[in-house]
């Protein structure tokens, strides 16, 4: 079994590849092709934490893994990350583990090349202001990811804690070829953003519609099973779009309560979800129908991903003699 740390991962996972490769996956998984079921977890009450599978095949890239995530909030602001996760990759021709990976990195970034892929379907082809709600892991891999698909030029970047809203502009500044500059609220980070992406742990909506302007395209992908991070307005006015009407709409573990609390106020219906992105890369539906439309990405993160990016990865490590092979017998 080859075995791949997270240094590894960082090196070795292509975002421009990583993005264009999910396409095909997000329609294999409209199509039915795909398999991934709802996640399960185990809860951990007393830390509110939970440990989630989540096994995931994906045929037309050769791709069956499962991985094992970790939530638990009360890691931030420590040495931990709040999600940790290690992924094991089978021989989809045989059911052999292959490759046992490092699932925090690949998290990051498969989240961020999907909403990258959302952006892509969705978002204005010009463009240009991105609002980046949170300051953590993911906040970082959006705003490198959506920069590959869309000419942003200015991001803004927005979260509870203002110190860590202008360090991480000033990291962003040095690594993108944009303005970055710190908000002092979402508000005003939102106030003419072209793009928002919500990556944050918020009890309450950190995206309200009166925040927006005409033609956003909104990516959420915050989770935090006693909370929300897009207002009702937004959800009932929006565009919706979702990687699987099933996932999205589960109870916990696995959905969202960015719709189904809406959907349990009577303020939308479960059929409010317009699309599946695979149904937008099959083209078996349109996206944007207009510039001042306003779109929803509501991601909740499914299986198909994971298998896609660590079958990328193990490629990519066996074709660079990357890694340690162990011997599980």
């Amino acid at each position: 079994m080859l075995v791949l740390g997270r240094s590894h991962i960082e090196t070795l996972l292509d975002m421009d590849a990583l993005i264009d490769a999910l396409g095909p996956a997000m329609a294999d998984l409209t199509a039915g092709s795909a398999s991934a079921p709802d996640r399960v977890a185990a809860t951990v009450p007393e830390r509110q934490g939970f440990v989630a599978a989540m096994p995931g095949y994906v045929p037309s890239a050769g791709a069956l893994a499962s991985k094992l995530v970790s939530l638990f909030p009360h890691n931030a602001g420590t040495s931990l990350p709040t999600h940790q996760a290690v992924i094991v990759a089978f021989d989809p021709a045989t059911g052999e583990p292959v490759a046992f990976l490092d699932g925090t990195a690949i998290t990051s970034a498969r989240t961020a090349a999907c909403s990258a892929l959302s952006a892509r379907l969705l978002a204005r082809t010009d463009a240009t202001v991105l609002a980046l709600l949170g300051t953590g892991v993911q906040a970082r891999s959006h705003a490198r990811a959506i920069c590959r698909v869309r000419p942003i030029r200015q991001i803004r970047v927005a979260g509870r804690n203002p110190a860590k809203a202008a360090a991480l502009a000033g990291e962003l500044s040095s690594a993108l070829d944009a303005d970055v500059r710190p908000a002092p609220t979402y508000a005003e980070a939102l106030d003419g953003a072209d793009i928002a992406a919500a990556t944050t742990h918020a009890l309450e909506p950190v995206v309200r519609r009166p925040w927006l302007t005409p033609g956003a395209h909104v990516i959420s992908v915050g989770y935090n099973p006693d909370g929300r991070e897009v207002d009702d307005a937004t959800v009932a006015e929006a565009l919706v779009c979702v990687e699987s009407r099933q996932a999205a709409l589960a109870p916990f573990p696995a959905g969202s309560n960015d719709l189904l609390h809406p959907i349990r106020d009577g303020v939308i219906t479960a059929g409010h979800v317009y699309a599946e992105l695979g149904e937008l890369v099959s083209g078996s539906k349109p996206g944007r129908t207009s510039p001042d439309q306003i779109t929803l990405y509501k991601s909740v993160g499914v299986a198909v991903q994971d298998a896609v990016a660590a079958a990328l990865v193990v490629a990519a490590a066996r074709e660079k003699s990357v890694g340690e092979e162990i011997a599980l017998g």
